[in-house]
């Protein structure tokens, strides 16, 4: 059996290496390394993929949340609203613009932010809204934009885990994930979805003046050299990232298909555990894109059983341990921990197996027969 990998982005590669290489050493015979040609494509591909009218690229994901927030003119003081389960990259840059950030609890099926938590949040100085597209899964979006337009608030998506995921409405319409909202963010990091050869990220609007604002952020606040309209940044995804990601979007829909196909095999086997629950999938199959596999495990100690896994070779994650209310960094006395019933429950119960576009079914076996054998 081959060797099992939390993320195989070797064989990835080797699937696709002479389109790569060709993409990159266009790059490197035309010397174009910062908003080159290839960036220009990429930007254009995606548009059309996701059906966006404007995609903005920049350096990363991070940097991606925070100039979508300071194109929207927030304000110090401003509250914004998003997940207390996810990466810190989203609390992160709230705080980082002194923005307020105000932390709510989640759904406990889906692990994405909770409308009914969202509901009690929302007071006079609540600006936005930021759901976290987790692990793969559109956020209940049709709900999310009712109350933004009740309270006229914006919507900031945070699509950093799914790229290529489609969101269901209730009239049976889809659109994708990252271009319901006001803007969007994403993230190319290696190992997701999509994913770059570094780090990488791109803005998503359908707002013209919106995406006129950004592009200025991305760029030091210039439209015309030397001419700084607006305070920027210097955010700007480079020409060979962008070689690799122009390589990598036509294989999305194909790397998403086998993610889904992969989980759908952990699920079948471990489902059988009443110990273990599996993750759900709200809508169609394809609203859920599986950038990572998460599932709970209950009356189990959970480190042991990542030592089992961990002594079998089998690499395995928690996605995430510590509740964001809990961290020292943006602990506040606002959150009282009767608020975060679900995310206190989750954080001691997820566990990630390895998910990637590359697992095979003996390695799939193999894990969940590991899993099996530790979870009576």
């Amino acid at each position: 059996m081959k060797k099992i990998q939390m993320v195989d982005l070797k064989t990835q590669y080797d699937h696709i290496k002479d389109t790569v290489n060709a993409s990159i050493q266009e790059v490197l015979d035309t010397t174009t390394y910062i908003n080159g040609p290839q960036v220009h494509t990429f930007q254009k591909n995606l548009e059309q993929y996701l059906g966006a009218k404007h995609v903005i690229p920049c350096a990363n994901g991070t940097d991606a949340l925070q100039i979508a927030m300071m194109g929207l003119g927030l304000q110090p003081g401003d509250e914004v609203i998003t997940a207390d389960f996810t990466f810190a990259a989203t609390v992160e840059v709230i705080a980082l613009l002194q923005l307020t950030p105000v932390l709510v609890d989640v759904e406990e099926d889906t692990y994405n932010i909770s409308i009914e938590a969202i509901k009690k949040a929302i007071t006079p100085k609540t600006k936005a809204i930021v759901p976290v597209h987790l692990f793969g899964q559109a956020a209940n979006m049709e709900a999310i934009m009712a109350l933004a337009a009740e309270h006229n608030l914006y919507v900031i998506e945070d699509n950093a885990q799914a790229i290529g995921a489609d969101y269901k409405y209730a009239n049976g319409s889809k659109q994708k994930a990252g271009v319901i909202g006001h803007v969007a963010s994403t993230s190319f990091f290696p190992s997701k979805n999509l994913g770059c050869y570094g780090d990488g990220g791109a803005i998503f609007t359908n707002d013209d003046a919106l995406a006129h604002t950004l592009r200025g952020i991305v760029n030091h606040g210039m439209y015309v050299r030397y001419h700084h309209d607006v305070v920027g940044v210097n955010s700007r995804l480079d020409s060979i990232q962008a070689a690799v990601l122009n390589a990598k979007l036509p294989l999305l829909d194909q790397y998403n298909v086998a993610r889904r196909e992969a989980a759908a095999k952990y699920s079948a086997a471990l489902s059988v555990s009443d110990k273990i629950i599996t993750p759900v999938i709200v809508g169609d199959e394809d609203s859920h894109v599986f950038h990572q596999y998460v599932f709970r495990v209950l009356d189990t100690d959970r480190y042991a059983l990542m030592q089992h896994l961990l002594d079998k070779n089998i690499p395995c994650a928690i996605y995430y341990p510590i509740p964001l209310h809990s961290q020292k960094a943006y602990a506040s006395s606002r959150y009282n921990e009767a608020d975060f019933p679900v995310t206190n429950r989750l954080v001691k119960e997820v566990l990630a197996l390895p998910m990637h576009t590359e697992l095979d079914d003996e390695q799939i076996k193999f894990i969940t027969d590991s899993v099996l054998e530790f979870v009576k």
